[in-house]
């Protein structure tokens, strides 16, 4: 099979037979009908699995993959990727701000540059202001705290060749962060500017990309663990120096201090530190306790439409 069109589906009733009729149409430019539309369903709360396999018993083109509950954006895109069996594969989110029709252009520029992956890049982040700044934000401390310069304003939207995507599927961790897989896993990599459409309000909230961080963080870098190691040397030392400066105050001055303020604001903050420490510690071995258990990241409960095996 030549190419695999591959989206997730969570809230997307209202987009689906659009989706997959455009999606269609990109392909057979491309293909003739030569190809696939994987749709995973994760666990969506409305009717899209029902209209999906509508779909797949009208269309052959058209392949389901359920999944047995709602697993994350992430992960049921990785479920989706080790079910396509395309030479190419073309991962795009299924509510239409991303469009379709971008499949001939990122062809043309991976016949073009020989590259393996053609990646959207948006002209200007979508959203308000706090969105864009919220994701600006994002990198620079990712960045910040990791050493991988990530792309930024990237949009799921891509274009892959097949061993580009076999060795993306060689990541088995349970804690899934795609923008740092593509990234990490290598081969010649290419942007290529589009213009995001805004058809529903974003579900990253706040509170859900601060997790996303953290989570991204830990799953790339030792910077925190190393970050209490130094900052501990430091109140040490400091620490130290204060002591020695009470010690030489008692012997040679004798007279008492007035330091309750002080001994107070120094319990707080020592406390609030170690705390903290603990905390940073505690995210860390959790997601060992993550990994060893080794449970897969998704469960599909079925697969409706797959033609061969």
């Amino acid at each position: 099979m030549k190419l695999s069109i591959v989206a997730t589906l969570y809230q997307s009733a209202q987009y689906l037979e659009e989706f997959c009729r455009r999606a269609g149409a990109a392909a057979s430019q491309l293909v003739d009908e030569d190809y696939e539309i994987v749709l995973v369903n994760d666990g969506s709360p409305d009717d899209s699995l029902e209209l999906a396999v509508r779909l797949c018993e009208l269309d052959p083109h058209v392949v389901v993959v359920d999944l047995s509950r709602n697993f994350g954006h992430h992960k049921a895109m990785m479920t989706g990727l080790a079910h396509a069996r395309g030479e190419h594969i073309f991962l795009i989110d299924s509510d239409l701000e991303e469009e379709p029709e971008w499949l001939p252009n990122f062809s043309e520029k991976m016949a073009r540059e020989r590259c393996d992956v053609v990646y959207g890049v948006q002209e200007q982040r979508k959203g308000g202001i706090f969105e864009r700044l919220s994701g600006q934000w994002f990198y620079r401390i990712f960045e910040a705290l990791t050493g991988i310069a990530l792309p930024e304003n990237v949009v799921t939207a891509r274009l892959m060749t097949r061993r580009y995507v076999d060795a993306l599927l060689r990541h088995d961790e349970r804690e899934v962060f795609m923008a740092g897989l593509w990234h990490i896993t290598g081969f010649d990599q290419r942007p290529q500017t589009i213009k995001k459409h805004s058809t529903s309000e974003t579900t990253y909230t706040f509170r859900r990309k601060m997790s996303l961080l953290v989570n991204s963080v830990t799953s790339f870098s030792n910077a925190p663990l190393i970050g209490i190691f130094y900052i501990g040397v430091t109140i040490s030392l400091l620490a130290g120096a204060y002591t020695t400066y009470l010690l030489g105050h008692w012997l040679f001055l004798a007279k008492p201090l007035s330091g309750w303020t002080s001994v107070m604001a120094s319990i707080w903050l020592l406390g609030g530190l170690v705390i903290s420490f603990i905390g940073i510690v505690g995210i860390y071995l959790s997601k060992i306790f993550s990994e060893t258990k080794r449970r897969p990241y998704t469960i599909v409960r079925q697969v409706y439409g797959k033609q061969d095996n």
